[in-house]
């Protein structure tokens, strides 16, 4: 493998780790928002993001627990993610990257990512329901905005976890005839 191959590898496990944190820092901040929505709601605009569903949580709580569900669903299953596309850049050896290992991984990956897709989907068409019945969701946008990119994202991965399985039969089948 040349350097920069080498180089760029290492970099983007680099950034892939400032996603890992990011999103980590992300999940970790629409917790204690949840917590404070329920124990001390005056703080709310205080907090992350200022996601202040008080009204909503006053009017109904099984809206308000069905979206926060579905924000805190996405946003940690955005950080489980990253997590395994950081364990599989740890773990995979670059010079026989077709290994089970790697296969099962982006395997992985795949399942993870079109689960946050569709679930981002089902996500997304709850608020338009709430809206017919009065509630405000205009602020809720920003967690499932990229519900059909993850849904695509994630056919194209399982593709290609499919194909590396398929290059692991061979490699193993190619080892057992030499």
């Amino acid at each position: 493998m040349s350097k920069t191959n080498n180089f760029v590898f290492w970099a983007l496990y680099v950034v892939a780790w400032l996603i890992f944190v990011g999103l980590s820092i992300e999940a970790g901040g629409l917790l204690v928002n949840f917590f404070f929505s329920l124990y001390k709601p005056e703080f709310v605009q205080n907090l992350y993001q200022k996601l202040d569903l008080t009204e909503m949580y006053k009017e109904s709580r099984l809206a308000f627990f069905g979206i926060y569900s579905f924000i805190l669903t996405i946003s940690i299953l955005k950080a489980c993610l990253f997590y395994i596309v950081i364990h599989l850049m740890h773990k995979m050896e670059l010079s026989k990257p077709f290994n089970t290992f790697v296969a099962r991984q982006i395997s992985l990956i795949s399942y993870y990512t079109l689960s946050i897709g569709l679930l981002s989907y089902i996500a997304r068409q709850s608020p338009k329901n709430l809206t017919h019945h009065g509630f405000i969701t205009d602020n809720l946008n920003q967690f499932w905005a990229d519900s059909q990119a993850f849904i695509v994202m994630g056919a194209v991965i399982y593709i290609i976890a499919t194909i590396f399985k398929k290059g692991v039969d061979i490699q193993n089948e190619n080892d057992l005839t030499v």
